[in-house]
């Protein structure tokens, strides 16, 4: 069976999904001005957030899809 992804492997593929120029990887408006002063959440914050919040969601097939939806077409 494949072995699940760590912290690391995720947050090392949203890295590499930001820095490559072809993917659109947008921040977000975020009203938690304590963590956000300048009211932006970070693309990579974003979705760290979301796969801690939502414990049953598999990271590998949610980074595949978000690669799929963040590619222009």
């Amino acid at each position: 069976m494949f072995e699940p992804l760590t912290a690391d492997d995720i947050l090392t593929q949203l890295q590499n999904m930001e820095l490559d120029s072809k993917l659109i990887t947008k921040d977000a408006y975020s009203p938690n001005a304590e963590l956000y002063p300048d009211g932006r959440i970070p693309f990579i914050d974003i979705h760290l957030n979301y796969l801690r919040t939502h414990k049953h969601v598999d990271p590998k097939n949610y980074l595949s899809n978000l690669r799929l939806m963040i590619t222009p077409r």
